[in-house]
């Protein structure tokens, strides 16, 4: 999966700590979800995408080599057969 919360975290020149505040988590949860350890259940990938002012097909896809490729991230061209 691929992810870009560290990305616009860094646009909007917050803070690890600081994002996780906003979404009611710990910082841990953030470093892991940024560094591809974990990926976050559905109501915290709504909260991130909030607090970051995004969409949630923005910040999180599958990447094209992952198992599930029919899923493809909206800016990946993808022709389904």
């Amino acid at each position: 999966m691929k992810k870009k919360v560290r990305e616009y975290r860094k646009q909007r020149e917050m803070t690890q700590k600081q994002l996780a505040d906003t979404c009611g988590v710990t910082s841990r949860s953030i470093i892991a979800i940024e560094k591809g350890e974990y990926n976050p259940c559905l109501i915290l990938a709504f909260a991130l995408s909030r607090a970051l002012e995004t969409s949630m097909e923005e910040l999180f896809c599958l990447e094209e080599n992952s198992q599930a490729s029919n899923h493809m991230c909206p800016d990946q061209n993808h022709q389904d057969q």
